[in-house]
């Protein structure tokens, strides 16, 4: 597999095709030179990765250069250990600036000069203002800023007030050198920008040597003229910013040919946190153990959890180049991942939630030593390892079964499963403890049986893998989740009093720490490893059989200690040749209804992936009814529901009726399931499902509204509470209630204003540092329209309104 060399495919992307045009045109004579300039305040995330892909991967296929660049203008967030941290992540990815590494830092004089230039020119002037004042001058979308008092100032004191600045003679926020351009231009980053501002600072290389700093949108475009870029490419937040950055170099004097800069979407990662500014708090407040914890989506995270670089440049070219952003599925990450491990990890045995099982007529102290291939034939890797086998072994305690449901296919008293690379065993007896929990297995082995050999041609349905009671290997494994709850996840967290349950009313609680889900971490202490793991290369990276691919953590896993970190589960929702299946494509009647992904369905029982323990009064529902039970079969195998799921669904026939009406109406299993197993029974107040007075189709046009986006989610449970009272259709009851979501820009940008009218001081903590407080913000604004707003609109407006 090979990442960079499929120009066919990765060399159609517009930002691509603009390079190659440039280069038939000889714009900059044969040129091509990229830049990845990151602020060294912070680890970079995969975000990062992703421009970092499309930088290096840009300057060499088309024989240029990049630089890597830290645009380190700001002292008071930068240190050095941050800079060493991004130059390791960027080499980790695969990619070498060679000797073309570069400070902004460096090129202060330069900058100095050329803003002198600019305020000989007329065109940049001292303004002594407030900064509160410049920021209320600056008017709105429809009305135009007002001109400062000092914009007329002349040039020669301009050029002397910049001078005193620059020697420490005013205190921070004293004065700011402005941009002269325009304070009624339609754009509102180009009504007289500021340039420069007084930050009595020490700086990280340039120590206390200046006290006058670059503002971004200044300094950035003046980087790239001085190192020749020819196309700075920026991600689209910054495409407003554009217009400035052409105004400097054009006003300062840089000719064609000259830098030009181009946006693109960016990654918008589903479950992440792709902002330093979010993950900070998250590090300071210890929800995470640093910068490096695998639950963050940072380079130097990712890292540690044991992902490949290979996998982070194959997602890179799977999510594409757009101008368009679009929330991209986690599934394609897991997809990728998965795609490079499994043709470079060797499978070995791990047992997660250990039961033991005792083979009575294997011979006391007898050991055999059975080869066990590391890889599967479809591979075509070779290479093997020696496996202990004896009388005492470890199994999943989710493999056995004392009450199965139908379709169990693993082992059960009196039933028969086969031990990986091993034999086939029988469970003859279940002991249990003084709690009455199964705490031994007791089986006889099939001597004829060894290594998938079947002399009397049964067939047994289920494989299970084990490890040697004697030869295995304790460790702890680390099982991780999404850091992070949605909001609505969250404010039900809140409603239901859990762990973070903060009043709706406190501002921590819709802040980003209010969203921290407890169980993003599962340890693991109790796991049993194969013997072969502990000479290998703390490196390899596994695939332990049936559980997911890990590797050791390379802080905690060193030495003697062997602690794993799963990488990745072993299925995905998300298929990589899917990606690329045109809409409306026919495809087997058991694939039209979209199935739960198998890595997200929680499990219940002992331990980490236990399976859950069903019903048994369901269970001889099912054992009674023969349609019941082929419903069971149906929903865990075709529409692929967790087991927990499908047993509350075929508790009675009318539960199964209800879920099929609804799924006929909106063909997403795992969706209307949720419904019907957890809003639904919340609704029923003692009466049976078939007593309520609404019926399934009548909740899967409700679900489909969700998901068309006509209600929120939130709203969508106020629905269904007035359908549990009163019946009714429910886009009639959407509409009566007014609950029906509001994405028009202008009409919340009226309630947005309100919201941050009332929360002036939050408003000031806000843009002094605290970002976390757009989650106050988004939940007044959810309140005030009953959780009607389009919560990306709201981001969005208050964006547009807070950082501008």
């Amino acid at each position: 597999m090979n990442e960079t060399s499929d120009a066919g495919a990765a060399g159609m992307d517009f930002i691509r095709q603009r390079v190659r045009a440039d280069l038939a045109s000889g714009r900059y004579d044969g040129r091509v030179v990229t830049r990845f300039p990151p602020e060294p305040n912070g680890y970079l995330h995969v975000g990062h990765a992703t421009g970092i892909c499309l930088n290096f991967g840009i300057a060499a296929e088309f024989g240029g250069r990049c630089h890597l660049r830290f645009d380190d203008t700001n002292p008071e967030k930068e240190n050095e250990e941050f800079a060493r941290s991004i130059q390791e992540d960027v080499r980790w990815l695969g990619f070498d600036w060679g000797e073309h590494l570069y400070y902004a830092s460096d090129y202060f004089e330069r900058m100095y000069e050329c803003a002198v230039t600019l305020i000989r020119k007329g065109l940049a002037y001292v303004d002594s203002q407030p900064l509160e004042a410049i920021r209320e001058g600056r008017g709105t979308v429809n009305e135009p800023g007002r001109l400062s008092p000092y914009r007329d100032r002349g040039v020669e004191e301009n050029l002397d007030l910049f001078r005193r600045m620059r020697e420490g003679e005013f205190g921070d926020g004293a004065h700011v050198l402005r941009g002269r351009i325009d304070m009624g231009h339609p754009n509102m980053l180009m009504r007289d920008p500021v340039l420069y501002r007084i930050r009595h600072a020490s700086h990280y290389r340039q120590g206390d040597a200046w006290c006058i700093y670059p503002l971004y949108d200044y300094a950035h475009c003046l980087e790239d003229a001085f190192e020749a870029v020819t196309h700075s490419i920026c991600t689209i937040e910054f495409e407003n910013n554009r217009e400035v950055y052409d105004w400097v170099l054009e006003s300062v004097g840089f000719g064609e040919p000259r830098p030009h800069q181009h946006e693109w979407a960016g990654l918008d990662l589903e479950n992440a946190v792709l902002s330093k500014r979010a993950i900070g708090p998250l590090v300071q407040a210890g929800v995470v153990s640093g910068w490096d914890d695998p639950r963050l989506a940072t380079i130097s995270g990712y890292r540690r959890r044991g992902i490949p670089p290979e996998a982070i440049r194959l997602f890179a070219k799977i999510v594409g180049v757009t101008r368009s952003g679009a929330r991209t599925e986690e599934a394609k990450l897991d997809f990728a991942i998965r795609e490079v491990l499994n043709a470079e990890a060797p499978r070995v045995m791990a047992v997660l939630d250990p039961l033991k099982l005792v083979i009575t007529n294997w011979p006391e102290g007898a050991e055999e030593e059975l080869e066990a291939p590391y890889f599967p034939p479809d591979v075509g890797r070779e290479g093997s390892r020696v496996v202990p086998f004896g009388r005492e072994l470890w199994i999943e305690r989710s493999d056995f079964a004392e009450h199965p449901p139908e379709g169990f296919r693993r082992l059960v008293p009196g039933g028969e499963v086969r031990l990986r690379h091993a034999y086939v065993v029988r469970c003859d007896e279940v002991v249990h403890d003084e709690l009455g929990e199964v705490a031994e297995l007791r089986c006889t082995y099939d001597a004829r049986t060894r290594s998938g050999t079947s002399p009397d041609g049964r067939k047994v349905k289920g494989t299970i893998h084990w490890v040697a009671a004697g030869h295995a290997r304790d460790a702890e494994v680390r099982l991780f989740a999404p850091l992070l709850l949605s909001e609505e996840e969250a404010a039900e967290a809140r409603d239901a009093d859990a762990p973070l349950g903060a009043s709706v009313a406190d501002e921590a609680a819709v802040s980003l720490l209010s969203r921290v889900n407890p169980a993003s971490l599962t340890v693991v202490r109790t796991a049993k490893v194969e013997p072969s793991v502990a000479s290998d290369d703390p490196a390899t990276r596994y695939q332990f059989e049936r559980n997911g691919y890990f590797w050791r953590d390379p802080v905690d896993g060193r030495g003697e200690a062997l602690v794993f970190n799963r990488i990745v589960g072993l299925k995905s929702g998300y298929d990589g040749a899917r990606a690329a299946e045109p809409a409306g494509a026919d495809r087997p009647a058991a694939d039209r209804h979209r199935k739960a992904p198998r890595d997200s369905q929680p499990s219940s029982g002992s331990g980490p992936g236990a399976r859950p323990q069903l019903g048994d009064a369901r269970i001889r529902a099912r054992a009674e009814d023969p349609a019941l039970a082929r419903r069971f079969e149906l929903y865990t195998g075709e529409l692929g529901l967790p087991e927990e799921q499908a047993d509350l669904l075929t508790g009675t026939p009318a539960a199964g009726d209800f879920f099929e009406a609804a799924l006929a109406v909106h063909d997403d299993a795992a969706t209307v399931a949720g419904w019907v197993v957890s809003d639904v029974r919340g609704v029923l107040d003692g009466r049976g499902i078939s007593e309520l007075p609404f019926d399934g189709a009548a909740l899967g046009r409700l679900v489909a509204l969700v998901a068309a986006g006509s209600v929120s989610r939130r709203a969508g449970k106020d629905v269904l509470a007035r359908m549990a009272a009163e019946g009714g259709d429910p886009a009639e009851l959407v509409e009566a209630m007014g609950l029906a979501s509001v994405s028009d820009a202008d009409e919340l940008a009226a309630i947005v204003d309100g919201v941050l009218a009332r929360w002036p001081d939050k408003v000031r903590e806000y843009r002094e540092g605290r970002p976390q407080l757009v989650g106050l913000f988004v939940g007044e604004v959810m309140k005030a329209t009953r959780g009607a707003a389009d919560p990306q609109v709201v981001r969005t407006l208050l964006s547009q309104r807070l950082d501008s």
